[in-house]
């Protein structure tokens, strides 16, 4: 075997310090990509740094002046919408000593005081002034001292996205065919836009990669959810609710998954589904109080209420993003790495936003039903997954036992199809999309860009 530990050099400096060949096959991938310290630190340059990552929505910051604090792998970032109206993502880092100059999570400001020395900067990211000024011999009209911002930030339908490479593609070129994805998502709500809102929050214990791992997976279904499938099921007869149409036989549903390119990759679970209106509301589990909102929606649509109903319930696609975006059903997901074994999840609910009344005035009892709709999967479902994740990470500590294996799927005659555009196609249970995602991934590692800031000058 050969040795696949790190030589000499920094951990970021990534096509020197290991053999990505041999870390990564066509079938199985070496435990260490989970379990290493120095590959951590390389995805930060290589994959948080060196691609386009999701930084926030705009529905968060609607206004000039509104901000939220996030992270670019592990930079802390402030998401803003200055005075003109330009959305930024700066260094949540004072010029001066390092201190973090925003510490709240959300909010409206004209300028950020970091709460150490008082330095104050514009929502520009520009230095607007410092305590008693004369103590220094310095210009302050260097740039050098404005706060470092994300060279180039884009936004597409919402999705705030940043990297610091220079030399990375468009953002719609990332996206690819995962563009027209999204917009199918997005259309099917009033006005195509969707508006945040707060959400269901929890960390693991585990390598980031095992969430994006999962997040196309169709092969744990029917064992790791087994207690939601029950409980969705549990006041009806048929056993045709939810997640259903993975208990049988989900190698032959109609259902299938996609990789689009570039890591990002598409479940579709919609050919399960009668296409008409009403049929996604009707597989919706039940929750408290439901049918008294139906009753009313029912009552004040008419025939118009089955589409509204379908907003409510949980759209049946995992739309995968690279590396940290991942849409599922009605939520937003977004993946932070933490530390090489711990990782933070936040599930965002997604609101009907009906501004031309295609509804009736009936939004907010959408709204209402939708995100009891939403308290679902984060609290029963979730879970489940976390503890996987967990439980997978404690096992990759087993160093004789190295390899972790993706072939399902692989060499079977005709069941993964590529077509004229590359898009590749396969049963919702196969592994195909982890297995391009780390040829992705490896590429990446391999070739680390040289990344950039900015600043105001």
């Amino acid at each position: 075997m050969e040795d696949l530990k790190p030589r000499a050099g920094r951990p970021t400096d990534a096509a020197a310090s290991f053999d990505w060949d041999a870390l990564v096959h066509d079938d199985r991938v070496h435990r260490t990509i989970y379990t290493d310290p120095d590959i951590f630190a390389a995805e930060m340059t290589a994959i948080f740094g060196g691609t386009w990552t999701y930084l926030a929505h705009e529905s968060q910051i609607p206004e000039n002046h509104d901000f939220v604090t996030t992270l670019l792998g592990l930079r802390p970032i402030i998401v803003v919408r200055d005075a003109a109206g330009v959305i930024r993502a700066l260094f949540n880092r004072c010029a001066h000593r390092g201190a973090t100059v925003c510490r709240a999570a959300a909010g409206s400001a004209r300028v950020f005081q970091c709460p150490y020395h008082g330095w104050t900067y514009f929502n520009t990211g520009k230095l607007s002034g410092v305590p008693w000024p004369d103590g220094y011999a310095c210009d302050f009209d260097d740039a050098k001292y404005n706060l470092a911002q994300v060279p180039r930030v884009e936004s597409y339908r919402g999705f705030i996205f940043g990297t610091l490479n220079p030399d990375a593609a468009s953002l719609v070129d990332h996206l690819g065919p995962m563009a027209p994805i999204i917009d199918q998502w997005l259309d099917r709500h009033p006005g195509g836009r969707v508006r945040l809102c707060e959400a269901n929050r929890l960390k693991y214990k585990g390598n980031w990669k095992l969430a994006y791992d999962n997040s196309a997976d169709g092969y744990h279904v029917k064992f790791s959810h087994r207690s939601l499938l029950e409980m969705e099921n549990r006041l009806k007869v048929g056993n045709q609710k939810g997640m259903s149409f993975y208990k049988d036989a989900p190698d032959d549903a109609p259902m299938y998954v996609q990789y689009l390119g570039n890591g990002n990759h598409f479940k579709d679970k919609r050919p399960n589904i009668e296409p008409r209106p009403g049929a996604l509301w009707e597989i919706e589990g039940p929750h408290p109080g439901m049918e008294h909102f139906e009753e009313r929606l029912r009552e004040r649509l008419g025939e118009a209420a089955a589409r509204a109903l379908d907003l409510c319930a949980s759209e049946p696609v995992n739309i995968n993003i690279f590396p940290n975006l991942l849409i599922l059903g009605n939520h937003i997901q977004v993946l932070q790495p933490r530390a090489v074994d711990e990782t933070d999840t936040t599930w965002y609910g997604t609101a009907v936003v009906d501004d031309a009344n295609e509804l009736d005035g009936a939004v907010d009892d959408v709204n209402t039903l939708r995100m009891r709709a939403l308290e679902s999967f984060p609290n029963f479902g979730e879970v489940d997954d976390a503890v996987n994740f967990e439980e997978i990470q404690r096992g990759l500590m087993a160093e004789e036992d190295p390899w972790v294996y993706m072939h399902r799927g692989l060499d079977v005659p005709g069941r993964v199809k590529t077509d004229e555009n590359g898009v590749i196609t396969a049963p919702a249970t196969d592994e195909v999309f982890m297995r391009e995602t780390f040829k992705h991934w490896k590429r990446l590692m391999a070739s680390p860009p040289k990344l950039t800031i900015q600043r105001e000058t």
